[in-house]
């Protein structure tokens, strides 16, 4: 069995490379697709056009969440409200409805898997990574909005991948960039961690994603992509999943930085992954590597040549199987997706008696947002961006609006909204992200920043600010 059919690289540009398209027709698993890979939707059915003639049951998986995480709309910002706000809500109908159009903008853009739903519960106020991405911090809320996501999703014919198994919850720090511990007792991980990855295989995921996070009661040396105690055992036999695993990408830190991509690939696949993402931007020559080491772990007896085919035959029959779904499922609506503002407004979290003037300036703190979310526009209606270096603009007669993402955990942000509601005590905070435990730094927390809940908010805003304007002018006497 060939390392190719295990392998799910990126790559750059808007076109089909020739060494991809070369690849693909020898046997490559599949690719992985990121913004920079996405200018339009016609540019992105011609390419996933020509992935699929170089390979008809190719992958083509890419990072669409449906939230602050797009790929879909990078370019302009998600038109959903995310899985927080789907969590606060809290309609599992509503969850799956939003998910399936998630499916049908797949599914008419060519591609077959979504790294989605975030099925992690957030349970750290301050973690850096996951945050909005998650359906809130309760086992069971998550656990059933996870299962209602995919099913959404996957009435589509577009696989899911839920992750980041066995949780990226419970964390600190990001795993793009270092690896996480989270050392906690295994009872536990049961009943908090676990529990939405029972509900997402009882509701029958294609694929579920590993994290690159050390777990030392379960494992104490090897992070979860790597460690067959946790995928073979918990995954497999103790959940019984009988999916395809996929690695997180495995050019992340927490994954290779100690041993490189190529030694990082082998130890994978002996662990128990199925479909290795590779990360963004690699090369024929990365490649090359990685195939070389497969091979060689094999001919040495490091990896198992039937876990190597095991890998390659379970990547295939999901390929065969959601190619047979699509056939037999009709394309749905894929109008311009229309979510309710009023409602996504409803799961913020507000201050009481909060004063929203007509008059406003409204400020963006621009912090660097994580690697997964990456550059996608959010409050784009914003007067005015500012970073730690910039001073901002206090113009009179009009009310500060100053919105930030994760606002606690930026000492200058929380500096500044100090000095602003001293100087200016009419000023609202808004965070955009997943605030921290007190709330201290957000009269309005909106639980995520995507287009759709950028424009909710500004929407709710006017429509405070209106109403208190006709109750002046009612309870003045001028409104006749």
């Amino acid at each position: 069995m060939s390392a190719n059919t295990v392998l799910l690289p990126g790559f750059s540009g808007t076109t089909l490379p020739g060494w991809v398209a070369s690849r693909l027709r020898a046997g490559l698993a599949g690719v992985c697709l990121f913004g920079d890979n996405i200018e339009s939707l016609t540019q992105l059915q011609h390419l996933t056009a020509a992935i699929l003639e170089a390979n008809p049951l190719a992958v083509i998986a890419i990072d669409e969440e449906g939230g602050d995480v797009t790929r879909l709309f990078y370019d302009v910002g998600s038109p959903y409200p995310g899985n927080a706000i789907l969590g606060r809500i809290d309609d599992e109908a509503y969850t799956a409805e939003v998910a399936a159009d998630v499916g049908w903008r797949l599914r008419e853009a060519g591609c077959t898997m979504t790294f989605a739903p975030d099925v992690d519960i957030n349970s750290n106020s301050n973690n850096p990574v996951i945050g909005v991405r998650s359906f809130g911090a309760e086992p069971e809320l998550v656990a059933r909005h996870s299962a209602a996501w995919v099913r959404g999703l996957q009435s589509t014919g577009v696989a899911v991948s839920a992750k980041h198994f066995p949780g990226h919850g419970d964390t600190a720090q990001d795993s793009h960039l270092a690896l996480p511990v989270v050392d906690v007792p295994v009872e536990t991980l049961q009943n908090r961690e676990l529990a939405p990855f029972r509900a997402v295989i009882e509701a029958d995921a294609a694929s579920i994603m590993t994290s690159h996070i050390l777990l030392p009661q379960l494992d104490p040396t090897a992070p979860a992509t790597l460690s067959r105690r946790i995928l073979q055992g918990l995954l497999r036999e103790e959940l019984g999943y009988q999916g395809v695993i996929v690695s997180d990408a495995l050019d992340m830190a927490g994954a290779s930085a100690i041993t490189g991509i190529p030694e990082a690939a082998v130890r994978a696949l002996a662990a128990g992954c199925d479909l290795l993402c590779i990360g963004t931007d690699n090369t024929d020559a990365q490649l090359d590597d990685i195939e070389r080491a497969i091979s060689e772990a094999v001919l040495s007896g490091r990896l198992d040549a039937e876990r190597l085919a095991d890998a390659a035959n379970r990547t295939r029959n999901l390929a065969v199987d959601y190619a047979a779904r699509r056939r037999a499922t009709p394309a749905g609506d894929v109008s311009a997706p229309r979510f309710d503002l009023v409602r996504t407004a409803s799961a913020f979290d507000l201050k009481p008696a909060l004063q929203v003037s007509t008059q406003r300036h409204h400020i963006v703190c621009e912090t660097q947002a994580n690697m997964a979310v990456g550059v996608a526009p959010w409050a784009a209606w914003a007067d005015q961006r500012i970073s730690e270096a910039t001073t901002p603009s206090v113009l009179a007669g009009r009310q500060l609006v100053l919105i930030g993402r994760d606002n606690h955990r930026h000492v200058w942000v929380r500096e500044l909204i100090e000095n602003l509601r001293r100087q200016h005590p009419s000023t609202i905070v808004v965070d955009m992200g997943w605030p921290g435990d007190n709330r201290q730094y957000a009269d309005i927390a909106t639980f995520g920043a995507s287009a759709q809940v950028g424009d909710a908010l500004l929407d709710w805003l006017d429509r405070v600010a209106t109403t208190e304007v006709d109750r002046h002018n009612s309870e003045s006497g001028t409104d006749q």
